[in-house]
């Protein structure tokens, strides 16, 4: 009697995931959705919240792959390859797959479906950035990313050793980065902003673009615009490279531009200039005549960081691609006006898509004083983080 009562808890882990999925509508962040739909059901305690969540975010790793399955079967196949350890739902409902869950995933595939097809978990795979190993890239979003940490300076002695002492296993990258799994509580061991910043391994790569600019530069203090600010993580990070600098910031949002106040007091920034701008039109003011260097971080579609958001796997429409790119290029047309002669644009996306990334580098190229001196893909899938794409363009 126990044990059917604990296979029926299980089934009914699928069945409130199943009720959930067929609600959610993808016009909102699955995770705020779900903690909504858990509020207005207050039956599931922390522990069922946790599972459900989990089935439902597997559920969407597979993107459209394998639709031909029913909802209930798909859930449990995405579990399945989702999972590289024993699972207590696989456990009582598919016994044979739990006992092969720690296999290869090339393994688990040929277990599941003749059928599956790597191509079908990304939408649009045509669209991608050349440089982009399909294969690898659509697999690697039925695991989830790391958290990566960068070390500011002066206290990389004080966090290793902080982490050591709460026994937190990490993995060092190169001087500065650090990568935790995805789920480690790590504010509750480091201070944020002042001793390390949550920055994704990909976004600290930029940061070799704006070392790169620095030995070109001879200017002792830079007058930076970080034009699309959002978290600020970029300008923190331009800071701690280059040191003294002038710096200014601006959103779209004042409320990204409150919040950023908060951090960048936490992170020891004082005395930049900010304001709330539409760069997609021409009509704002700035606090300065001209940069010796613009960050644009632009709005895109966000497509390299789907192995954290992987709603956006089912959800995301091909028309949105054209979408953000002449949005990219509005912005992008409008800011470099602001730049100083020999100035420099160094323009970013968390995208995968030629038509958010080259392309748009190519149009400025082509229709600008702009020069290319360097652009690259961050293939953030090889190392379990997010996919980005930089390009460094001087004005001459």
């Amino acid at each position: 009697m126990l044990f059917f009562a604990s296979v029926s808890r299980y089934h009914s882990y699928i069945n409130s995931a199943k009720t959930i999925l067929e609600l959610y509508k993808g016009d909102e962040p699955f995770a705020s959705f779900i903690k909504k739909q858990f509020a207005v059901n207050k039956k599931f305690g922390s522990k069922d919240r946790k599972m459900i969540t989990h089935i439902c975010f597997c559920y969407f790793r597979l993107g459209k792959s394998l639709e031909q399955l029913p909802i209930d079967e798909r859930m449990l196949t995405a579990l399945f390859l989702c999972s590289s350890s024993t699972n207590e739902v696989l456990k009582h409902l598919k016994p044979e797959w739990n006992e092969k869950v720690e296999l290869d995933l090339d393994e688990k595939v040929k277990l599941i479906d003749a059928s599956f097809e790597y191509e079908e978990i990304f939408p649009f795979v045509e669209e991608l950035s050349d440089g982009v190993e399909r294969e690898l890239f659509c697999l690697n979003h039925l695991t989830q990313p790391d958290l990566f940490l960068r070390i500011r300076p002066g206290m990389k002695e004080a966090v290793l050793s902080k982490l050591k002492a709460a026994a937190i296993a990490y993995e060092l990258k190169g001087d500065h980065c650090i990568s935790l799994p995805n789920s480690t509580k790590i504010d509750e061991v480091l201070l944020l902003n002042k001793e390390v910043v949550v920055q994704d391994y990909s976004s600290q790569r930029v940061g070799d673009l704006i070392l790169n600019l620095k030995s070109e530069i001879q200017s002792r203090k830079l007058n930076i615009w970080d034009c699309c600010a959002a978290s600020g993580g970029k300008s923190i990070m331009a800071k701690d490279l280059l040191g003294d600098i002038d710096l200014t910031v601006s959103d779209v949002r004042e409320s990204i531009l409150l919040n950023l106040k908060k951090r960048f007091a936490e992170a020891g920034i004082s005395g930049y200039k900010n304001f709330v701008a539409d760069l997609s039109t021409a009509d704002y003011r700035l606090p300065a005549t001209g940069y010796q260097l613009i960050i644009a971080d632009l709005p895109c579609s966000g497509s390299g960081t789907w192995g954290r958001t992987p709603e956006y796997l089912r959800f995301f429409n091909k028309e949105q691609i054209v979408e953000y790119s002449a949005l990219q290029k509005k912005i992008a047309s409008n800011v470099i006006t602001q730049l100083q002669p020999s100035g420099y644009l160094l323009y970013i996306t968390c995208s995968v898509y030629k038509k958010e990334n080259e392309d748009v580098v190519n149009f400025l190229n082509q229709n600008y004083n702009l020069e290319i001196i360097e652009m690259k893909l961050l293939k953030g899938f090889e190392q379990k983080a997010d996919t980005m794409f930089a390009a460094l363009l001087k004005k001459v």
